[in-house]
């Protein structure tokens, strides 16, 4: 571990999993816990009036490095946040007694107490130096609970909106009139304006019909799908938060979140808190810094899935050059 930090901490994987979950005592449908977005959709058409949902999770510790660790009085904590209400539930989670790998719980979640969309986490906690309560691990990416969503994925940290640069109400986007797109940073939201005075973008992205047209158009999303993770890795980077000694903190929202799916992609192989630590060293002693910006395009570009849409954009023109000839 770093030096920076005050006592030892897990470098282990700590991996949370939803396994089932349940709306006022009725189960859930599986579709809608999706174990590789990690997110649970908690709206149903036939049932939106609903009081209170459980969730029953796993985790998964390295527990040789537990048991041959420095801790005392280890526990696991499952941890459901939401900012915009700021709701905060802690539930205590059970050892396996087959397996002491893995813990086992549930966490509820009230309805009224919540807005939009949650995060749950997990914490391992423990005793150290005599002090007890230290958090020594939490999960290597959170899940994310939607109450609004009745499909699981992650598209409503992302809000898309079509705006007229040049003629528009916003006098401040004409400055940006022959951009195609802007990564709009600055809310709680994450928001991506589409320029719909740029020619043809619109009709582009709305109405692509032929193989040629349709393998343009997401070549041009995962284009802009590439950029905004590299701005929102970069703007999360820049609105840390900081503990009493200096120990730069997750941001909380969707900032937290793209940092913990970016970081592991970003410096592989290290925990995600000593990612973040050093993310934060290089970027503010500017050591190696333009290593990492490589390091962050090539992310975001995999998480945009340019390579993928880039190749099938080649194919399809070669296909398309191959049938026009004679």
């Amino acid at each position: 571990m770093t030096a920076v930090y005050a006592y030892p901490t897990l470098a282990g994987r700590i991996k949370l999993t939803v396994r089932r979950a349940s709306i006022d005592g009725k189960p859930l449908q599986v579709a809608l816990i999706s174990q590789r977005d990690r997110v649970v959709a908690l709206h149903q058409v036939e049932h939106d009036e609903w009081t209170e949902g459980v969730l029953e999770v796993e985790v998964s510790l390295p527990a040789e490095e537990l048991a041959d660790g420095p801790w005392s009085g280890v526990t696991c904590v499952a941890v459901l946040t939401e900012g915009a209400t700021n709701t905060r539930v802690v539930s205590r989670l059970e050892r396996r007694q087959d397996d002491d790998r893995y813990w086992r719980g549930e966490i509820r979640v009230r309805r009224s107490a919540h807005l939009a969309r949650a995060v749950l986490d997990v914490s391992v906690v423990g005793s150290y130096g005599g002090v007890d309560g230290r958090v020594i691990g939490t999960s290597d990416a959170p899940w994310v609970v939607d109450l609004l969503a009745r499909t699981p994925t992650r598209h409503r940290d992302v809000e898309i909106l079509e705006e007229n640069f040049r003629d528009g109400p916003r006098e401040w986007l004409r400055s940006f009139k022959d951009a195609p797109w802007l990564v709009d940073t600055a809310g709680d939201m994450l928001a991506i304006l589409l320029n719909t005075s740029f020619e043809g973008l619109a009709g582009l992205l709305s109405g692509a019909r032929g193989p040629l047209e349709k393998a343009t158009a997401d070549l041009v999303v995962a284009q802009i799908a590439a950029e905004a993770w590299a701005t929102m890795f970069q703007s999360a980077l820049s609105d840390l938060e900081y503990d009493e000694d200096g120990t730069p903190q997750f941001p909380g929202g969707w900032r937290e979140s793209v940092l913990r799916i970016m970081l592991p992609e970003v410096f592989p192989g290290q925990p995600l808190a000593d990612a973040l630590v050093e993310a934060h060293r290089r970027r503010s002693e500017s050591l190696g810094w333009a290593e990492v910006q490589s390091r962050i395009q090539l992310a975001a570009g995999r998480r945009g899935q340019v390579p993928k849409n880039l190749t099938a954009a080649i194919r399809a023109v070669t296909r398309a050059q191959e049938g026009s000839r004679p």
